[in-house]
């Protein structure tokens, strides 16, 4: 069984991405790596973050092939856990996994399910068009999720925007933000096209997701791959402690409630693995 891992960057130190931390955990993952997106255009389409996803899984040779954006990773623990669910579920389009959403290294939320793991060789015609952002995976028009493909309990590391600065973030950010109006004719909640609108609207956001960020994890505990970018953060990044947002933010009831109800819900899905 031949395991291949797409991702895609364009001037990722430019961009503040992990991409050196990201590319040693996917060679100890996978036995293919493809890289797209390297001659993105600045000013860029929106679907055309559909079509750089779906040229690597175009390119990807293996019999599994995984979606992997530069600020997700797997914890080495993982490895054969991985592999042992790639085996058993030979027969389905795809996995879904659990992504836990770091803006800190000290806490982080459960933040939904990922399709990542795609099944090519037994659906080679899967499609990476789908969803509100035309990049999700579907299959014969029908969007994959959690509903309708198995779910694992494998955690995905995702350290959103970690080690930005507030101007890589507001660059980025209206970048985005731009392309999306050109293509959907609003902002939606993007702010809007100057980089100031568009860090604002991003911190709002922030604001509002921090308190969700209920379960803390020791630095020690972070996978091998990424740990010791996460002891040098510096203050003017992100992961810091969120733009001093980090002692400030508090859980209302209904982010406990929340919280609750999906341990009930999916009870078996945890950070660790042991």
């Amino acid at each position: 069984m031949k395991v291949s891992i797409f991702t895609s960057y364009t001037d990722p130190e430019k961009r503040m991405d992990p991409w050196e931390e990201s590319l040693n955990c996917y060679r100890d993952f996978g036995d293919e790596i493809i890289i797209t997106g390297q001659n993105w255009e600045y000013e860029f389409s929106f679907e055309q973050i559909g079509k750089v996803f779906q040229e690597g899984f175009d390119k990807s040779n293996g019999d599994w092939v995984l979606n992997m954006s530069l600020d997700m990773f797997f914890h080495e623990k993982s490895k054969v856990k991985l592999t042992e669910a790639l085996m058993k579920h030979k027969d389905a389009p795809a996995f879904a996994l659990p992504k836990f959403k770091f803006f800190s290294p000290t806490r982080c939320e459960f933040k939904n399910f990922e399709i990542i793991c795609l099944n090519k060789k037994k659906f080679p015609t899967i499609k990476l068009n789908g969803g509100g952002d035309l990049c999700l995976a579907t299959l014969d028009g029908k969007l994959l999720n959690y509903n309708n493909v198995p779910i694992v309990n494998i955690p995905i590391w995702n350290y959103d925007t970690t080690f930005r600065t507030r101007e890589v973030i507001a660059e980025d950010r209206a970048r985005f933000a731009r392309a999306w109006h050109r293509h959907f004719n609003d902002w939606s909640d993007r702010g809007g096209s100057t980089n100031e609108k568009a860090f604002e609207a991003w911190f709002k956001m922030v604001k509002e997701r921090l308190p969700r960020h209920l379960k803390k994890v020791e630095l020690k505990e972070h996978p091998k791959f990424i740990n010791s970018k996460l002891e040098l953060l510096e203050e003017k990044q992100f992961g810091y402690d969120c733009f001093g947002l980090l002692n400030k933010s508090k859980p209302s009831t209904r982010v406990y409630y929340d919280y609750l109800k999906m341990k009930v819900k999916f009870p078996n899905i945890k950070l660790k693995i042991d």
